[in-house]
């Protein structure tokens, strides 16, 4: 007699998987956008006030590593109930003395956390996810945390109308933090729910001889607390797949790193061409409707097609929009050009939406793929730190058009790593 083997639903990872991501990255999205007025209103420069934003980034990319050994360690969901007090705390040392160090140290501090609960979403629908539907979970939970981060700032708005005072709109990642735990706390633990319906899956689809140990008995590697995370740690996994980290992740940070870049370069283009701020506000606005609508489609291409039929036309359309912006600064049409490129970078950035996430779940090992995401994760937010800097320097040295035509380089460069390395290291079926 055989027994149905539990079937994966959508509805049952919205509330486990999606609802924590939706709420948390809505308070950070938030705060992020009033970090630098809250410095300057407590003193700092421009300079310094961009400093202390940028300390976000400098934490998550510290986190990286550290959090690939705790979610190894203690598992998703532990993970991200520390992740969101952390953030609590981080919020709290900002507000407990108002100086600029006490606000560096907690957007620090958040940063930390906003790597440990990305990862731990990251290594979550990496091992409980069907490989079949794995590029639209993955895409999805890309598109909630940027619907969380177009919806934060439109409730700081609010709190600073109301308020008249941007240190208040603080609270709400308090508050969205607290409500993570909650849900966290009340729901089922989703690694029990769905480790069982995985282990039933494998224990379906495989030979006689390991049919037992997918039903019983844990897989070599498979998560047994404490001692077996440590000896499964981060730079095992750095020393065991330096090859492929090397390789890939190189396309990886690159494409990071273009995607970064479009998010300096549009502003700073305005401005330089002469865009009146409301009209660039809209057009930069409408890239970035465009580039949310597309997250499900960008799953579905993945899953169809292959990860490369997302990733290539991708990061190709981030670097053309570049190379075009760096050969239109001076003609008669500058804007036109400006609003076609601001454009071309949504559609290109949405159809491209989870293809990191996506390539990371391939690449890791499924029974512990929380010390490898760690060490994968960590280049491409390093792309992503490198990027705002390369755009400024360059910028600085030369000009920005110089800026512009560099990062387009950059991602070509990146397409012609993934288009070489991802056949090599992703099974043919995700290709």
């Amino acid at each position: 007699m055989t027994t149905a083997t539990p079937s994966f639903s959508w509805r049952g990872i919205v509330l486990p998987a999606y609802l924590p991501t939706l709420l948390f990255s809505l308070g950070e999205g938030a705060i992020i956008p009033v970090i630098p007025v809250v410095a300057t209103e407590r003193g700092a420069s421009l300079a310094l006030a961009g400093l202390i934003a940028a300390m976000l980034m400098v934490g998550e990319l510290a986190g990286d590593l550290p959090a690939g050994w705790l979610v190894a360690r203690i598992g998703e969901r532990n993970a991200m109930i520390g992740a969101a007090l952390l953030a609590v705390t981080g919020v709290l040392v900002a507000l407990a003395s108002p100086t600029t160090w006490a606000l560096g140290i907690g957007v620090f501090l958040l940063g930390l956390a906003t790597a440990v609960f990305g990862l731990a979403r990251h290594a979550f629908l990496t091992s409980y996810v069907p490989e079949r539907v794995r590029a639209r979970a993955l895409s999805t939970l890309a598109g909630v945390f940027r619907a969380g981060w177009a919806i934060g700032p439109f409730v700081a708005a609010g709190i600073i109308a109301l308020a008249g005072s941007s240190e208040p709109v603080f609270w709400v990642l308090v508050a969205s933090c607290f409500a993570v735990v909650v849900v966290l706390v009340l729901l089922p633990d989703p690694e029990r729910v769905f480790g069982a319906a995985r282990l039933a899956r494998e224990a379906s689809a495989a030979p006689a001889g390991e049919a037992a140990l997918a039903d019983g008995a844990l897989a070599p590697g498979e998560r047994q607390g404490g001692a077996d995370a440590a000896s499964h740690g981060v730079f095992r996994a750095i020393r065991t797949h330096r090859g492929v980290l090397a390789r890939i992740g190189t396309g990886v940070g690159l494409l990071a790193a273009i995607r970064a870049s479009r998010t300096i370069i549009l502003p700073l283009w305005a401005v330089s061409i002469g865009v009146p701020p409301e009209q660039a506000a809209l057009v930069i606005g409408v890239s970035a409707a465009i580039d949310f609508a597309l997250f499900y489609v960008s799953g579905q291409v993945m899953d169809r097609f292959g990860r490369l039929w997302s990733a290539i036309p991708g990061i190709v359309g981030l670097a053309v929009g570049h190379l075009v912006l760096a050969f239109t600064h001076d003609v008669p049409a500058a804007v036109a050009w400006f609003t076609g490129v601001a454009v071309l970078f949504g559609v290109a950035n949405g159809l491209s939406s989870g293809v990191i996430l996506t390539l990371g779940a391939d690449l890791a090992p499924k029974a512990n793929p929380a010390p490898f995401l760690g060490a994968y994760r960590t280049i491409g937010d390093a792309g992503q730190a490198i990027a705002p800097l390369v755009v400024a320097g360059v910028t600085s040295l030369v000009s920005i058009m110089a800026a512009a035509a560099t990062m387009g380089v950059v991602g070509l460069i990146g397409a012609a790593a993934l288009l070489r390395w991802v056949p090599r290291y992703v099974p043919r079926r995700h290709r």
